[in-house]
């Protein structure tokens, strides 16, 4: 159920989407257009996007390409939460904010109705059930083909990304 007055929250996981539609489809994400679905007219409180920055190993720069994606996920709304991307000594890499999402969401809410998680990551199953035992509307927008059965199975709505791809995709030019 969703109505004008209910207060919602919305965390979306930049490389869980990047990747999905860029596996899936050849294309890019179009965050303007999620978070238009995440709201469905209710009220935003906060929305906030969970970005990798990968500094070029040449320069230890951010890259031009990086800096304007940023930028335009901030133009779109949305407010950023910046982690480096992990180099391990063995050259393995780590990039994920399953932690730092989790503890937005339980922080934010005691002062939302409504929780809309933008990724398709499993791990997120015991955050959607959490939230929900706490009186929580706990929606999932993310690609069928590349979200966790159960995640799905626990939420209170689920968006197919990949259902209106004109909608949510915005092609790659090559």
């Amino acid at each position: 159920m969703k109505y004008k007055e209910q207060r919602v929250l919305v965390l979306i996981d930049i490389q869980n989407m990047y990747h999905s539609a860029k596996n899936l489809f050849g294309a890019r994400v179009n965050f303007n257009e999620i978070l238009k679905a995440a709201v469905a007219g209710r009220r935003l409180i906060r929305a906030f996007a969970y970005v990798i920055k990968s500094e070029s190993e040449e320069t230890g720069k951010q890259g031009d390409e990086e800096k304007s994606f940023f930028r335009a996920l901030e133009r779109a709304g949305l407010e950023l939460k910046i982690k480096d991307l992990q180099i391990f000594s063995g050259g393995s890499k780590k990039a994920d904010w399953d932690v730092g999402i989790a503890v937005d969401a339980i922080r934010f809410s005691n002062i939302t109705e409504a929780i809309v998680l933008v990724s398709g990551d499993g791990d997120f199953i015991p955050l959607v059930e959490y939230l929900k035992h706490q009186g929580r509307q706990v929606e999932v927008i993310a690609f069928d083909k590349t979200t966790s059965a159960k995640l799905k199975e626990v939420a209170d709505d689920f968006i197919d990304l990949g259902s209106k791809p004109g909608k949510f995709l915005i092609r790659i030019n090559n």
